[in-house]
């Protein structure tokens, strides 16, 4: 069965206006049981994550910082969100499911979050609506329960994986690969193990490309038992701050590409949603359902 992690608390309130969908987190289930691609079973409500789990990944001091609501003003300026204790609550139970989609997906080839992929979140701090960082909490808990030695994170939101980049640039157990706008946010790029930058404007056919052949560079590096795949769609050409100009065909084919890597590899697959800012939310929630049709067409 095709196990989702889905929580009503990963649709949150944000004042009117707000440049963030949260209205795609309730959307998308809805799209998922509409085309019958699932059953109401398939979802489950993730628990918390535990303050440990937390601390694996982030500094004590920016754990105490946010849990007490007490970041800077800067500091929140720079998560994009107003601080308030439901907000850390989702963030919590957000990473609680990325960690519990992993567990299904060792037992199952593959799992998803329907939020998460929370990438720019750095040990000491949060950055671009992410407070957390749901991969890095993920990874470290497979690692420290000998679940996997050898965690591949395939980030090919628009946006690179700054905050995973840094986490782990001196971990050999994690290999960190992220396909992103050369000129997008973040201006300051962190260093992944493997970084493409991409040029605007970029088209299906030069991304698949280039896709293609640094899956088969990875192979030639690492071989991993477990892969984390941060599948954003905010590489649309409709979308608002990705400035990339791929389609929604191109978008299924690179979800294909990645979901028959890790079975190649016999690598179960977590896969969280990470962003996507079209205009029109129809164009978000379609382009992320392709990935729920093919894991179903292929694992199941």
């Amino acid at each position: 069965m095709l196990k989702i992690a889905y929580a009503s608390t990963y649709s949150h309130p944000l004042p009117k206006g707000h440049r963030f969908p949260m209205e795609k987190y309730e959307l998308l289930p809805e799209q998922l049981l509409y085309e019958g691609l699932i059953s109401k079973e398939s979802f489950f409500v993730p628990e918390a994550i535990s303050e440990d789990w937390i601390l694996s990944t982030h500094t004590l001091e920016y754990w105490e910082k946010l849990k007490n609501l007490s970041l800077s003003k800067s500091e929140i300026r720079a998560t994009g969100f107003p601080l308030s204790k439901e907000l850390v609550n989702r963030e919590i139970q957000i990473a609680g499911g990325s960690v519990q989609a992993a567990l299904y997906a060792l037992e199952f080839g593959i799992a998803m979050n329907i939020a998460g992929g929370t990438h720019h979140a750095f040990a000491d701090r949060g950055e671009g609506f992410c407070l957390l960082n749901d991969i890095g909490i993920t990874a470290n808990y497979l690692l420290e329960k000998n679940l996997a030695k050898k965690v591949l994170v395939i980030d090919l939101d628009v946006h690179q994986g700054n905050g995973t980049a840094s986490l782990f640039g001196s971990n050999d157990q994690v290999f960190t690969f992220s396909m992103h706008g050369k000129k997008n946010y973040p201006h300051r790029k962190e260093t992944s193990d493997l970084d493409i930058g991409l040029e605007d404007g970029v088209d299906d056919e030069i991304y698949l490309s280039l896709l293609s052949s640094n899956l088969a560079l990875i192979e030639t590096l690492f071989i991993p038992d477990f892969v984390i795949y941060q599948c954003g769609v905010d590489v649309l050409s409709t979308d608002k701050l990705g400035r990339l100009g791929m389609t929604i065909p191109g978008i299924k084919n690179r979800d294909k590409m990645v979901l028959e890597f890790g079975k190649k590899w016999n690598a179960p697959i977590m896969c969280c949603m990470g962003g996507g800012y079209s205009p029109q939310i129809s164009k978000i929630v379609d382009a992320h359902t392709q990935v729920y049709r093919l894991a179903m067409e292929l694992f199941f």
